[in-house]
């Protein structure tokens, strides 16, 4: 049997990971990332950058991603918890427009694995949380672009009430405040 557990979800190449977990009295040990384990369970992206963010709660991060040198993601929490977002943007996919969300805490230690060709976003849900996030691809400032958060169309629910957040408690950068709707994002050249 594998070390990690490949659960699919409702949107096509998107996977949480769950890893085995060894513990015992003195706390836990475990593999968040080996490329053999990780081939087993059919995901074969060369990871070539490490993420690390920390915010408080309230802090809503995207929807965040770039038009191209698209990047694949590998997320976890070490750290408090948040909801994890993904916008399928793939074209051709039967599931483009569509969403998923995730919980992902210091507590359950799954992982996110998101692939290229998505938005991505998170919503801090406990007092600070810090995510590590492995990329297949560089970070290119100059086509980092984004799809805003409450965009009717994709009709997300951050479930801010069940995390005893309103929207005015939200907390974000002026570029996540700026991102352009989805329907702008549809249009020939939108995905600026």
């Amino acid at each position: 049997m594998g070390k990690l557990k490949r659960i699919e979800t409702e949107i096509e190449g998107v996977y949480i990971i769950e890893p085995t977990i060894f513990g015992d009295e003195r706390g836990f040990f475990f593999e968040s990332y080996n490329k053999r384990d990780f081939q087993e369970i059919g995901i074969l992206d060369e990871f070539v950058q490490d993420n690390h963010s920390k915010s408080r709660k309230g802090v809503l991060r995207g929807l965040h991603f770039q038009t191209e040198h698209s990047q694949g993601k590998l997320i976890r929490v070490i750290k408090g918890g948040v909801l994890d977002i993904a916008v399928d943007l793939r074209k051709n996919s039967t599931t483009f427009g569509k969403s998923i969300k995730v919980e992902l805490t210091e507590e359950n230690k799954r992982m996110l694995y998101i692939p290229k060709n998505f938005a991505h976003g998170f919503l801090t849900i406990t007092e600070e949380a810090e995510c590590l996030y492995k990329c297949n691809d560089y970070y290119y400032p100059e086509y980092e672009s984004g799809i805003i958060w409450n965009d009717s169309e994709l009709n997300i629910d951050w479930d801010l009430k069940k995390y005893n957040l309103k929207k005015e408690d939200l907390i974000f950068s002026e570029k996540d405040k700026r991102h352009q709707s989805f329907k702008e994002y549809r249009k020939p050249g939108g995905e600026r």
